[in-house]
């Protein structure tokens, strides 16, 4: 009987990796598991793998970088919160100027670039802040304005100080407001915040103090544009005179008759009386100090096109925190210097100069900023001009509607019951409302539009100053 040679066993491992392998075998992981050697991934595998790290890495090393920047310039500032005060102090306090980025619906943008980039410093500091944002263009001009106008009032003895309700514990005197108002200090979120600022004090500073209601100036504009007035009657006039009764057709045309209006009535003559005195007073010939400019360059990366500069942005926030805990620094240290505008005398351009431009001054802050502007906006002058056109089209139809349904002159259909047709006054109201938003958008867009300088007045050289880079020497000390 033949008996099959059975063949020999394969080398077993060795006697360390056996005991390792029989361990592992033990623990129920399959045998394929165990004998398995390890390779590389397949190509797609690896570009996978690269591609992530790689952008797992930049965005770990930026937000440590962040975090690093931050965190060492919070250490330098930290200790002036520790340091007491007295029991009738008050804590510096500096004043916050944001507004839109054109082309953004968001308004807030510029104010969430300060929280994140710039509050965190000056927090740590203890030093307290109040914000001011225009939510449309314009808006922050006309309040520093109006700012400044009423303190011109004021200071002339024409209107009262509006005393605060609010009964504080601390009661300053208005030379010292005014002391802490100039120790405190402005920041000022990007260009466009910066013109819409300097256009504010200009006016200010320029125009008459008398307090005018827009809304009012406005009202006695529009009235007299007789898209509200209502067409000659066609009958003849002795038909008219015959009539028994007074009807719609022998009350006096729009052209003749107006609307009783709050607006219109006579001022008082109080009012009257101090009305001259008002327009006498003239701009002064100087202005008084303002508080030193903090001038944080903002920009705001939107559209299609810009998409890459927001990828770059998002794995570059370092440079941001770095920008704006600099500038937090530069208002706390509070070293200033004066501004650095235009001169008076128009200077001739260097003999050698290759492209004949003027030195850089202070109003020419950020302005590359500008150039990331959408191509789009060039043409906002024209959209506003074609929304009003386009509403003026449709005003007759609607308006005729309202005045048929208040007169009685025809049923309301089964939509007009379901929906209700607004008015004539809700009309007129309606009107003042979106003539007085296209006439600030126009307003605002002249202030903020690239080819335009920033405001300028002479007045300003030397009532203006600017948070600078401290000197080495001069350091916050521990």
């Amino acid at each position: 009987m033949s008996t099959q040679r059975a063949e020999p066993p394969p080398p077993g491992p060795s006697g360390a990796s056996s005991g390792i392998r029989t361990a592992l075998r033990f623990t129920g992981i399959p045998e394929s598991w165990i004998t398995k050697r390890p390779k590389l991934p397949s190509r797609n595998w690896l570009i996978f793998i690269g591609v992530t790290s790689s952008v797992l890495s930049l965005y770990v090393y930026d937000r440590k970088k962040c975090r690093d920047i931050r965190t060492s310039y919070i250490k330098r500032v930290e200790h002036l919160a520790h340091e007491p005060m007295g029991s009738m102090e008050l804590p510096r306090k500096v004043t916050v100027y944001a507004s839109k980025w054109p082309g953004d619906e968001d308004a807030n943008r510029s104010l969430r670039f300060f929280k994140k980039y710039v509050k965190p410093i000056i927090v740590a500091a203890a030093i307290d802040y109040d914000v001011q944002n225009g939510k449309r263009h314009g808006d922050l001009a006309r309040q520093i304005s109006e700012k400044i106008k009423t303190q011109r009032r004021i200071d002339a003895g024409l209107e009262e100080p509006v005393v605060s309700p609010v009964v504080t514990p601390i009661k300053l005197s208005r030379e010292e407001e005014t002391a802490k108002h100039l120790a405190g200090g402005l920041i000022i979120v990007g260009r466009m915040t910066f013109k819409e600022y300097l256009e504010g004090l200009r006016r200010g500073w320029s125009e008459s103090p008398e307090r005018v209601d827009r809304e009012d100036v406005l009202a006695h504009i529009l009235e007299d544009d007789g898209h509200f007035d209502e067409s000659e009657p066609t009958e003849s006039s002795s038909t008219l005179d015959g009539e028994p009764i007074p009807t719609a057709s022998r009350l006096m045309s729009g052209q003749n008759a107006k609307t009783f209006s709050p607006l219109q009535l006579s001022p008082s003559a109080s009012s009257s009386s101090s009305r001259p005195t008002l327009l006498d007073i003239p701009p002064p010939e100087f202005i008084p100090p303002q508080p030193p400019l903090l001038l944080v360059p903002f920009t705001n990366h939107i559209g299609f096109k810009q998409i890459p500069l927001m990828i770059a942005d998002f794995f570059n926030q370092r440079a941001k925190v770095a920008a704006g805990a600099e500038a937090a620094y530069r208002i706390i240290v509070g070293h200033t210097r004066p501004i650095v505008a235009p001169s008076s005398s128009p200077i001739p351009a260097p003999l050698f100069s290759p492209d004949g431009r003027q030195p850089e001054t202070d109003l020419d802050f950020d302005r590359l900023g500008e150039s990331y502007f959408q191509p789009s906006l060039s043409s906002i002058m024209h959209e506003i001009a074609k929304s009003r056109d386009e509403y003026y089209a449709k005003l007759p139809a609607r308006l005729a509607t309202a005045r048929a349904l208040a007169r009685g002159e025809r049923e309301p259909t089964k939509e007009e019951q379901n929906s209700p047709p607004p008015t004539e006054v809700d009309l007129r109201a309606e009107r003042m409302k979106k003539e007085m938003r296209w006439r600030n958008d126009e307003e605002g867009w002249g202030i903020i539009r690239p080819d335009k300088d920033a405001a300028w007045d002479e007045r300003f050289r030397n009532a203006l100053r600017v948070f600078s880079d401290p000197p080495r020497e001069d350091t916050i000390s521990h």
